[in-house]
């Protein structure tokens, strides 16, 4: 937004330093004649200063000494000369004084804004780095800093998102062009088996839209929650994926105790469908199993899901999280998926306040926990 030039922040200290310094001033001057004048005579007096003359001795004939005793007037004309020089004094002082005082104090401001106008700038990697003891000025650019290392956080991940969802979205549309490029040149072709390539290349498309389109209402924070429990969005996660967990041959055992939180339950339940979806397509190839307890300790309501497999290298559980990345060796062939399950799973945990968390288990499989904020 434009404005006008205004007086800037140093100049207005400077002032304002000026002007305290000048009334403490006036105010001291004022104490110190209030109190003269309580002493002072209104109007100027000789008083004869007595001169002890020894026994028998001559009369002195010089006047006897007197004793000056300035009134009110003297000294005010004393004064006021010598308060105008101190008040000028205090002025010059003041002005010099201040417009170093003021500079000195703002100069972490005028760091802060240099590395406001570059972030605004898109340099994003510039950081404000203000040393010395806390004060507001240090916990400004503390904060400042560490915003403009989450919003660099954010803009590489969305920029990697970006990056990978194009890739994701023209995989399936290039093998549908090849499969019709084929398809025009022979003259033979099998329209049947044609139909049931494309109609798999589009359902996989399908998912993946629907996939992101989740992925995006999960970012939101949701606008009405209400008082759900994770132990019945848990059961209800297994009666949906059930069929799937016997194709598979992985036994699904549900445990805990109820477990209140307050959110979107459609939301929640769509993170506990897609934490026990994980864990059975990335099982054992026979005789998998998958645990899901819920309880409520220490303030949050906690869903957890684990289940065997094979076992996944640490440095790799803090990619899992994010889109389109699948940890190695996870993917069956008959199930690869898009990649968006466990991203899913931490959006609609963070947009309810709370965390997700991920372990590789000792003996194989992974361990997920999200906890959620107990309701008030």
């Amino acid at each position: 937004m434009a404005r006008p030039k205004g007086m800037s922040a140093r100049a207005k200290l400077t002032l304002s330093y000026v002007g305290l310094l000048i009334i403490a001033g006036l105010l001291l001057m004022a104490v110190v004649w209030v109190f003269l004048l309580r002493y002072v005579p209104e109007h100027a007096v000789n008083i004869p200063v007595p001169v002890p003359g020894g026994e028998g001795g001559e009369p002195n004939s010089e006047p006897p000494p007197e004793l000056f005793i300035p009134g009110r007037d003297d000294l005010w004309e004393a004064f006021w000369p010598k308060a105008l020089l101190a008040m000028a004094g205090l002025l010059a002082f003041g002005l010099v004084g201040g417009w170093l005082l003021a500079g000195r104090m703002l100069s972490p401001l005028a760091r802060i804004t240099d590395a406001t106008r570059k972030a605004s700038a898109g340099s994003l990697s510039h950081r404000v780095n203000l040393a010395g003891r806390g004060d507001e000025f240090r916990e400004l650019a503390d904060a400042f800093d560490a915003m403009l290392a989450r919003i660099e956080a954010q803009v590489g991940e969305q920029r990697r998102f970006a990056a990978n969802a194009s890739h994701e979205l023209r995989t399936p549309l290039a093998i549908t062009q090849s499969l019709l490029d084929v398809a025009r040149k022979d003259p033979d072709r099998d329209v049947e088996q044609l139909l049931e390539r494309l109609h798999a290349v589009n359902a996989r498309a399908i998912a993946l839209t629907e996939a992101l389109l989740t992925l995006s209402r999960a970012e939101q924070r949701p606008l009405l929650g209400e008082e759900v429990d994770l132990s019945l969005i848990a059961e209800e996660a297994v009666e949906t994926l059930l069929a799937l967990a016997e194709k598979r041959g992985v036994t699904v055992e549900v445990l805990g105790n109820a477990a209140p939180a307050v959110g979107s339950r459609a939301l929640l339940l769509q993170l506990a469908t897609n934490l026990l979806h994980n864990a059975i397509v990335h099982n054992l190839p026979e005789g998998g199993s998958v645990q899901v307890t819920t309880s409520a300790d220490a303030g949050s309501a906690k869903l957890r899901v684990e289940n065997t497999g094979e076992p996944i290298n640490p440095q790799d559980i803090a990619m899992l999280t994010e889109p389109f990345q699948r940890g190695t060796g996870r993917i069956r062939a008959d199930q690869a998926g898009v990649g968006l399950g466990l991203a899913i799973a931490r959006s609609i945990t963070q947009a309810h306040d709370g965390t997700l968390t991920l372990a590789p288990r000792p003996e194989g499989g992974l361990s997920v926990i999200a906890r959620l904020p107990l309701p008030q």
